[in-house]
């Protein structure tokens, strides 16, 4: 027993050190533990096999206040049966940043059930993907929010897109 332990302890030793072997086992044991521990963990705590998405376009920023928001875009949604009140008691009245991570459980926020639609707060109108969505596509509802975090994996996919869709939101 007194073996492992000290095995252990160099092991532990061998991994702070400041050389590319034991940043590289470093790294390999982040991974493995990410992969294989952390998310499952949160899947099944969460009830979603997408426990954490990063928010990747637009289409849910709001540029200003709620009220400034509402003037502008409130008609679409008391069209769809959601008035004023009703919209502020959801999740994210205020919107969504580009970059930031969701924390995911349950269902989605919906406009429309029978079929089921959404529609991203800062597009004008309802895209065509975001109508006729069949039930067992949706993952979860958005119960918590980490700015800004999921730059991390966005900068790496950001100059593949279009210059009109690169960087923050304006």
């Amino acid at each position: 027993m007194n073996r492992f332990f000290s095995n252990i302890k160099k092991f532990w030793h061998f991994l702070k050190q400041d050389t590319w072997k034991s940043w590289i086992v470093s790294l390999v044991l982040a991974f493995i533990f990410i992969k294989f521990i952390f998310f499952p963990l949160l899947s099944w705590v969460f009830l979603t096999p997408l426990p954490l998405v990063v928010v990747e376009s637009c289409s849910m920023y709001h540029q200003d206040s709620f009220d400034s928001w509402w003037l502008r875009n409130g008609v679409w949604y008391e069209a769809h049966g959601i008035d004023k009140e009703e919209f502020e008691g959801l999740n994210f009245k205020n919107g969504l940043n580009k970059g930031d991570i969701i924390l995911v459980s349950g269902r989605g926020r919906l406009v429309r059930i029978d079929p089921y639609d959404t529609k991203g707060d800062n597009n004008f109108a309802q895209l065509p993907e975001e109508s006729n969505i069949e039930e067992d596509q949706f993952v979860g509802k958005a119960i918590g929010r980490i700015p800004g975090i999921g730059w991390i994996k966005l900068i790496f996919f950001e100059g593949a897109k279009p210059s009109g869709q690169r960087g923050f939101c304006k």
